[in-house]
């Protein structure tokens, strides 16, 4: 169906290739995850199996044509058999859906019956009835993604081509143009999609072609996404979450001493009462009188000793969190598109 034989593609004004020896195989009917990071060269093989680019070495063969040999005139034709799908929709805003969808149809000549048979059909594929006559600017993201995925199937190519068309929309959302193309997938397209979208790629298992500075590092037939230089997104435990507790209390003890003076500490001892000295008798026996009265005297405040274990501060993750600790080589974050 499509085969890259030792692919090398370079770019005028740049002094590494796009592709380097890139050599491949895609079978009729299957799902095909081309993954990497920017600048990887999935978009360049997209374009060069939709022959908007020639290789500069090696050959691509597509629906059993090479296409670096191909005429320029036999492209459109080439092209009836190849739907693509893009990031940005590429809708026309003055049409109707119908209309966008009727147009593909229109410039290869096809006949007015059927486009008029077509374009409801391919409508009702992705989930779009009745919603014809709207324009591109009344639809939501989904189903404006939606619109340009019937646009691409209205003339029931073999090939499928999606470079990133999830990449605009919520997750909610991109689940449900997955889930449209591995329906669209069943029926026998073939389709080679171009992704950043990790956890579509891990959930669906399909054959996985990994790219990285031109260069094919990975091809499996069922794999994942498999850059694990990607953060773990799923929620884990928080550091020194004992050491946390321990200075909140210390916190709040210092607020509640600032703002009463006086701290209730179960732990605290209770006050001594001062003693009075008892009466003393003189050598007549009589008593010695009483000294006046003292004004009483402001009980003492309740303290006690607060044993604090050492908190390391880089624990408690409040410095990571402002940006202030240490970062470990290990830890940082890849590449995500």
């Amino acid at each position: 169906m499509i085969r890259f034989e030792n692919v090398t593609k370079r770019y005028r004004g740049t002094s590494k290739p796009a592709l380097s020896e890139v050599d491949f195989e895609v079978l009729r009917g299957e799902f095909v995850f081309l993954v990497g990071p920017s600048g990887s060269g999935k978009s360049s093989c997209l374009r060069l199996i939709l022959r908007e680019d020639t290789p500069s070495e090696g050959r691509v063969i597509a629906l059993g044509r090479d296409l670096r040999t191909m005429s320029t005139r036999k492209v459109p034709y080439f092209r009836r058999h190849i739907g693509a799908v893009f990031q940005d929709f590429r809708l026309l805003p003055t049409k109707t859906v119908s209309q966008n969808v009727a147009f593909a149809l229109q410039v290869i000549g096809a006949s007015r019956p059927f486009i008029q048979q077509a374009v409801p059909e391919a409508l009702s594929l992705v989930g779009l009835t009745g919603k014809g006559k709207r324009l591109p600017h009344e639809l939501s993201g989904g189903e404006q993604q939606r619109v340009a995925i019937a646009r691409a199937l209205v003339n029931r190519p073999q090939v499928l081509l999606a470079d990133e068309p999830t990449g605009n929309l919520d997750p909610a959302t991109s689940a449900d143009i997955m889930q449209l193309l591995a329906r669209i997938n069943l029926a026998g397209t073939t389709v080679v999609m171009a992704t950043h979208e990790a956890g579509f790629v891990d959930q669906m298992q399909r054959r996985v072609i990994e790219l990285s500075e031109g260069v094919m590092v990975r091809d499996e037939s069922h794999g994942g996404y498999g850059d694990r230089r990607l953060p773990d997104l799923a929620p884990g435990p928080e550091k020194g979450v004992e050491s946390v507790a321990a200075l909140t209390a210390v916190l709040e003890l210092h607020r509640e001493i600032v703002e009463t003076g006086v701290a209730d500490l179960p732990f605290a001892p209770a006050p001594v009462p001062a003693s009075r000295p008892a009466p003393q008798a003189d050598a007549k026996g009589a008593e010695e009188p009483e000294e006046a009265e003292k004004a009483p005297e402001e009980p003492a405040p309740r303290t006690g000793t607060i044993e604090v274990q050492d908190v390391d501060v880089a624990e408690l993750g409040l410095a990571d969190k402002l940006g202030l600790g240490d970062t470990d080589d290990d830890e940082e974050v890849g590449p995500t598109r």
